[in-house]
C-alpha cells in the first residue's frame, strides 16, 4: 500500500514559507510488497488549504515487511507567485471562506481592566473551529466591532486579545471597520480620520497600525480581488468604512463597483438599515448601481439574512437575539452559485433556517 505524506501550508505561513515556489515537500516511502523488498518512494506536497496548488517532488524508501517506508523529494514549482490567498488577495481554484463580526465586551473598558468581559474564549474558539473545518477556508473576511475601549491603551490591549486568537487560523483575515473602531463610547454617528468630525481616535489608530497593517493596508476601505486559477470567474471583495466616510472615499467606491467582475461581495459593518452611521446611505446609493453577488454587514449582534444580505454579528459581542456565537461560510459550488451557511460555535452544526444559495448576481436559488 502507498503511504503519503503531506506538508500543508496555506495562507499566510503558506506565503511566507515559499508554499509551492521551491519549498521542500517530505514524504513517507511505500510499504514494501513482501518482507525485506524495496518500496516505492512516497511523494512530498506543498499545498495551501484550498489546494489548488501542489509542489511535488517522488522520493524513495526501503520497505519492510510492516509496509511502511520513508523518503523525501524536492518540491517542484517556480519562482512565480503560487496559487493561493495572500495577503493582497491570489487565486484560488474555488471560493471558499468564513465570516464573523462583532467580537466587543459588553462593557467600555476602564483604568482598573482594560480587557473587561473581553470575549476571548469565544473569538478563540470560533477561529480554531474555522481552521479545523474539512477542507479549510482559504481566507476569513470580518465585519468589525473588536473593541469596547475608552482610551488607546485599552484599545491596544483588546486588538492585542483579539490578534492572539485569531492568530488560531492560518490563513489571511481581511479586517472590516465597525464604530467601535472610531468612538471610544461606540457611537454609529461618529465619523473618524483626517479631516473627518472625530478625527484620529485612540481606537482608529489602533485599528489602522494594528490591524490594517498585518494586511498591507493604509485605509480602512480597500479591495481584495481573488480569481479562478484557470481565468474562469473574477472576484471582488469591497471593504465600506460608513465611519470614515468623506468624499475620497465615496470617489474610491464608485470605481471600485465600476469594475466589472463575476463575483461582487461588500463587506461593511452596518447594514442598510443602521443609517445613522455617516457612510451608509450614500454608499448604498452607489452599491445599488451594481450587480452585487452578497452584501456581509455585522452591526446588530445576531445573524440574519434578506435576500442576499447577510448580517453576521455573532462573534463574541452580547447577543441580542435567540441564537448563539458562530461565523458564516460560503462556498462556491460547482455551478457557480454560492452556499451560505451560519456555523455555531459550540456544535459545529448548521442553522437550516439560515441556510441559503445565492447566484454570483444576487439572486436566491436552489
Amino acid at each position: 500500500m502507498m503511504k503519503t505524506a503531506f506538508l500543508l501550508c496555506g495562507g499566510v505561513a503558506g506565503w511566507l514559507a515559499g508554499c509551492g515556489s521551491g519549498a521542500p515537500a517530505t514524504g513517507v516511502g511505500g510499504g514494501g510488497g513482501q518482507s525485506l523488498t524495496h518500496g516505492d518512494g512516497g511523494s512530498g506536497s506543498a499545498c495551501p488549504p484550498d489546494e489548488s496548488q501542489c509542489a511535488t517532488g517522488a522520493g524513495s524508501g526501503s520497505g519492510s515487511a510492516t509496509g511502511t517506508g520513508s523518503g523525501t523529494g524536492s518540491a517542484g514549482g517556480n519562482d512565480a507567485a503560487p496559487p493561493g490567498v495572500g495577503l493582497t488577495g491570489g487565486t484560488v481554484s474555488h471560493l471558499y471562506f468564513a465570516s464573523t463580526g462583532d467580537t466587543r465586551p459588553i462593557l467600555p473598558a476602564t483604568d482598573l481592566d482594560q480587557t473587561l468581559d473581553y470575549p476571548t474564549a469565544i473569538i478563540d474558539q470560533i477561529f480554531t473551529d474555522m481552521a479545523m473545518l474539512s477542507p479549510q477556508p482559504s481566507f476569513v473576511v470580518t465585519t468589525g466591532d473588536y473593541q469596547y475601549a475608552g482610551m488607546t491603551s485599552a484599545s491596544a490591549a483588546q486588538v492585542g486579545l483579539y490578534m492572539q486568537a485569531r492568530a488560531k487560523f492560518p490563513g489571511p483575515v481581511f479586517y472590516g471597520m465597525g464604530n467601535h473602531e472610531c468612538s471610544p463610547l461606540g457611537l454609529t454617528t461618529s465619523n473618524c480620520g483626517e479631516g473627518n468630525a472625530d478625527g484620529l481616535t485612540g481606537n482608529y489608530t489602533t485599528y489602522v497600525s494594528t490591524m490594517l497593517a498585518q494586511i498591507q493596508q493604509t485605509k480602512p476601505y480597500y479591495t481584495i480581488k481573488i480569481n479562478a486559477t484557470d481565468g474562469s470567474w473574477t472576484s471582488k471583495f469591497v471593504f465600506v468604512a460608513p465611519n470614515a466616510w468623506d468624499a475620497t472615499q465615496q470617489s474610491w467606491l464608485t470605481t471600485a463597483m465600476a469594475e466589472a467582475t463575476t463575483y461582487t461581495f461588500v463587506v461593511r459593518h452596518e447594514p442598510t438599515d443602521s443609517n445613522t452611521a455617516p457612510g451608509v446611505t450614500p454608499s448604498e446609493t452607489i452599491i445599488a448601481q451594481y450587480p452585487i453577488t452578497l452584501e456581509i454587514c455585522g452591526h446588530t449582534h445576531d445573524y440574519s439574512h434578506t435576500g442576499n444580505r447577510v448580517v453576521l454579528g455573532n462573534g463574541g459581542a452580547p447577543l441580542t437575539g435567540g441564537g448563539d456565537y458562530g461565523y458564516g461560510t460560503f462556498l462556491q459550488r460547482s455551478d457557480g452559485a454560492i452556499v451560505v451557511d451560519e456555523v455555531d460555535y459550540k456544535t459545529g452544526g448548521t442553522d437550516p433556517s439560515f441556510h441559503f444559495v445565492v447566484t454570483p448576481t444576487g439572486q436566491l436559488t436552489m
